[in-house]
């Protein structure tokens, strides 16, 4: 291992970074303008449309799960799930001073991983959620296949099928942000613009669903993320330049790292 990431995994490093990152996403909430809307629910209605639904399982795609607690009002009791790797604690500690609470596990995943050693930790991870959603807590989980953007994983299906609770595809995004050059094209918001919360169409998944039927679902949540995605970009003026990375394959050139998109 080397001396910089030595002295980032250091319990009092990480506990520093992670109260920075939170104070500095306290920033960008307060200083962008932000529009919240429920598509199902009609304009100005959805406050009241988020309190007929929790707890629910809202669904973003990884590269925004920076700009999560961005969608989380006051008196929501939220939960989200990160890796037990070291690399995570940063992210759970600024996530916990944000008034998230973290599960520390692997994430659901509806893949056959039987021989897989994390198959444990996605077991691990699907019964905390479901024991959050069955106390109340809402889950916010990301959906995408591992390392491949902005394809649906099984995963968060499985979740919705065992705890009876409703997927609502959301999408979290500000006019002015940086767009990295990881996998998920992950972006992180500014301060001083406009911001959109869009909650989509709720999917229930039954608990006999199987098969062709699945798979539908499946298909139809990955679209309806997409739809979440491109109408909050529309709202603050700004296209949606992920989206031309989906499914792993991108369309144009990679944009450099922390390139202002």
């Amino acid at each position: 291992m080397s001396l910089g990431k030595r002295i980032l995994r250091h319990p009092a490093v990480q506990r520093v970074l992670g109260r920075v990152a939170a104070g500095y996403l306290r920033l960008v909430q307060a200083t962008n303008r932000f529009e919240v809307h429920a598509d199902a629910a009609g304009h100005g209605a959805a406050d009241g449309w988020i309190d007929a639904h929790v707890p629910l399982i809202a669904g973003m795609w990884h590269g925004q799960h920076i700009m999560m607690p961005f969608m989380r009002r006051p008196r929501d009791r939220v939960a989200t799930i990160i890796s037990k790797n070291p690399d995570g604690n940063i992210n759970t500690i600024a996530l916990e001073h944000l008034g998230v609470r973290v599960i520390r596990a692997s994430g659901a995943r509806g893949r056959d991983r039987a021989t897989d050693a994390r198959a444990k930790g996605g077991a691990e991870g699907l019964r905390a959620m479901l024991r959050a959603l069955k106390a109340g807590e809402s889950v916010a989980f990301s959906a995408d296949v591992p390392k491949v953007s902005r394809r649906c994983d099984a995963g968060i299906l499985t979740l919705a099928r065992f705890s009876g609770r409703p997927i609502v595809p959301a999408a979290v995004v500000t006019s002015r942000h940086l767009r990295f050059g990881s996998w998920d094209r992950a972006c992180l918001g500014l301060p001083f613009g406009r911001g959109a919360v869009v909650l989509g169409e709720p999917i229930y998944v039954a608990r006999d669903c199987a098969g062709d039927e699945f798979e539908a679902l499946r298909r139809r949540l990955e679209a309806e993320m997409n739809r979440v995605h491109a109408r909050a970009y529309a709202l603050v003026g700004r296209a949606d330049r992920a989206a031309l990375y989906r499914n792993g394959s991108p369309a144009v050139a990679a944009a450099p790292v922390g390139d202002p998109a």
